[in-house]
């Protein structure tokens, strides 16, 4: 889902605005083909390649792309379905403050690739440039919107190499995740290999343990939300693409009745967070949401049944798009639904 905190406590910043087309032209040209792939070792392969993306924009070129640079949680599925050297850049959280890795990138070798950015807003043109990328690979929860793509640099950053977006709302979560998948195909990935079939074993395997968690234990309402200083969000399973299929595997989720511009949540005050009664929270986990100890000094907080039953369990908002980064979302809700209780009228 679109980042409904940050995008209300940062705000966008515009990096490297005086770097005119000349500038970077200069810098593409000090980057040309005698210097070969140096990053990775790897030369395009695979004769002409095309892909349309869900801009229904269909990319041509002449070899495989070999230089990916990517959102993190992209990229990161894209090495869950195969690829490897082929990222060689990402942008997007990545690092925690202690330089730990972000849950998001998963399996990603971040010691690999160049961080172009580690929160919204931030986009490193230069380093961009310097990167001589062959494709953009980034989500797209609204039309023609590309995620993390700063709106003030992206007329300089999509001329540099084509780009791919890929659906992330509106469709169950499944369907970002066979495009994705089927992108990584395009790109070289063997998604016949073990490590992949296990992942799509796994999924399958979860996805059921949530049905069978919510025949087991009936009636249990699961609300999705986020919290900021000020406001709480409740989000709405008809448009984010993961409570989407938490609804088709039979969760009762909350529906919230008074959305926000995108129909992506509803924002209450902190006076108002017990509007929607719920026996499971599924709380966003990222780190510009507010977290069960930062909202231990809400009073209205403490006061919801969920809460009180401790029946609050971390939700990524923003999933990786992949098997392997989505079978554990389902095992840990299946398992919150089935240790959860009654506490709502």
């Amino acid at each position: 889902m679109p980042d409904i905190v940050s995008s209300r406590r940062l705000s966008r910043r515009g990096l490297l605005a005086a770097a005119g087309a000349a500038g970077l032209g200069a810098l593409l040209a000090g980057c040309g083909k005698d210097g070969g792939d140096a990053a990775t070792g790897a030369a395009p392969t695979g004769g002409p390649w095309s892909f349309t993306d869900d801009r229904q924009q269909k990319v041509d070129a002449a070899a495989r792309p070999s230089r990916i640079v990517a959102f993190t949680g992209v990229a990161a599925a894209l090495v869950d379905f195969g690829l490897d050297k082929q990222i060689v850049g990402v942008f997007g959280e990545t690092r925690k403050a202690d330089g730990s890795k972000e849950p998001q990138a998963g399996d990603l070798d971040v010691e690999q690739v160049e961080i172009l950015g580690n929160a919204w807003g931030e986009f490193n043109l230069e380093k961009y440039a310097g990167l001589r990328p062959d494709l953009l690979v980034t989500h797209m929860y609204d039309p023609g919107a590309l995620w993390y793509v700063p709106d003030e640099s992206k007329a300089k950053i999509l001329p540099l190499a084509p780009s791919v977006a890929i659906t992330t709302a509106r469709v169950p979560m499944t369907r970002p995740i066979e495009r994705y998948a089927e992108l990584a195909g395009s790109l070289g990935a063997d998604l016949n290999a073990k490590k992949v079939t296990d992942a799509k074993a796994r999924f399958t395997a979860a996805a059921d343990a949530v049905r069978q968690a919510v025949k087991a234990n009936p009636g249990i309402t699961v609300m999705a939300a986020s919290g900021s200083p000020d406001l709480f969000y409740v989000s709405n399973p008809k448009i984010s693409t993961d409570l989407m299929y938490f609804v088709e595997l039979g969760v009762d989720l909350v529906v919230p009745t008074k959305l926000e511009q995108g129909d992506y949540f509803e924002a209450l005050s902190w006076e108002n967070t017990g509007k929607f009664p719920a026996d499971l929270i599924l709380l966003d986990n990222r780190p510009t949401a507010l977290q069960p100890k930062d909202l231990a000094a809400k009073p209205t907080w403490a006061q919801l049944p969920a809460v009180k039953a401790n029946q609050v369990t971390p939700w990524d908002a923003v999933p990786r798009f992949s098997y392997a980064g989505a079978a554990p979302l389902l095992e840990n809700l299946a398992t919150a639904i089935r240790g959860a209780r009654k506490v709502t009228a």
